[in-house]
């Protein structure tokens, strides 16, 4: 609230009869025209700390932060030993949410009084405020920065290692990154993915009016049968269309224990309760698992880094290429 002491008689009383205009205006809540009068009176008193921190307070407000964090500096600038112009400053900033900011200013503002307990509740508050807002920071730049490609450096090397051909290696280490990246992008969005199977297509040889690179899978899980026709389906259709590899997306609500892992993936299963979803990646060469875990920071859904799976036990799927790694040229 608006200060009511602290005019000097100097001009004749203008100044503190316009402070006290000020001070009913406040009171009823017409802050516009309480700043505007209390301008007046710092025309007439210039170097009187009470009109700034007035002030200050009808222009916090009215939300207009700048201004009421300036005359909180000027009232401090004024009346360094006041305690109330620090407290104007704390609140000031407390609204701009530059919380460890205004626990500082809180801080000077108990020194000169330490007995305020409403600045020590502040205090406590906003420390806890600032905890939370800078957890906040940390969630947002864990969702930002996710490098899979960094994650995923093992198995571009034993991509290398049984392809051989850099360029084919690139080609598919992108395909499987692009892949993922997306669904966490997707997930952090919308806390859901679509089941769907990803194809790399050959450029050369796909007929891509017939063929589409990614296939919805949404039906595969609800029963052994759709589960086998599905298989059967991606199957046929990675060989129809000359893909090159293939990566499935499911998330782990869709999968029913114990109907895809035959009853062991539920046995061997070390994440615990944690929501996601998994990354099913299939080539002639090679196969690989990984389950992206999810969880809730601060309000917010955030991905984890990919945890790699053994596939023989949590594939989502049966193998859909011919295996031709042990194949000698």
């Amino acid at each position: 609230m608006a200060d009511s002491g602290g005019v000097s008689s100097g001009n004749g009383g203008g100044a503190s009869s316009l402070k006290d205009q000020g001070n009913e205006l406040f009171k009823a809540g017409n802050y516009l025209k309480a700043a505007a009068v209390y301008t007046q009176a710092i025309k007439l008193e210039p170097k009187n700390h009470t009109l700034y921190s007035n002030r200050a307070a009808a222009f916090l407000h009215l939300v207009k932060l700048n201004k009421a964090l300036a005359d909180a500096e000027m009232t401090i600038t004024l009346s360094p030993q006041w305690e109330k112009g620090y407290f104007r400053k704390g609140c000031v900033l407390e609204a701009m949410e530059r919380y460890d900011d205004a626990v500082d200013a809180f801080q000077e503002a108990l020194k000169h009084n330490p007995q305020n307990t409403e600045v020590s509740k502040k205090i406590k508050r906003l420390g806890q405020l600032a905890r939370e807002k800078k957890r906040v920071l940390q969630v947002e730049n864990l969702r930002s920065n996710v490098d899979i490609s960094k994650l995923l450096d093992p198995f571009k090397s034993e991509l290398s290692e049984k392809l051989g051909e850099k360029e084919e290696c690139e080609e598919i280490f992108n395909f499987v990154t692009e892949v993922i990246n997306s669904n966490i992008k997707t997930w952090h969005e919308t806390s859901k993915v679509d089941p769907r199977c990803n194809f790399l297509l050959d450029k050369t040889k796909t007929d891509t009016e017939k063929y589409a690179p990614v296939v919805n899978i949404d039906k595969a899980f609800e029963s052994p049968h759709t589960h086998g026709d599905c298989f059967s389906f991606l199957r046929q259709y990675a060989l129809d269309s000359f893909s090159k590899a293939a990566c499935m997306v499911a998330p782990k609500a869709s999968i029913s224990y114990p109907q895809v892992w035959k009853g062991q993936g539920s046995r061997k299963w070390k994440l615990g309760q944690s929501d996601g979803f998994f990354v099913q990646f299939e080539s002639p060469v090679r196969r690989k698992m990984w389950f992206v875990p999810s969880s809730i920071e601060k309000g917010r859904t955030l991905c984890r880094n990919p945890e790699q799976l053994d596939i023989s036990v949590h594939e989502v799927l049966p193998r859909i290429f011919k295996d031709t790694s042990s194949i000698v040229n």
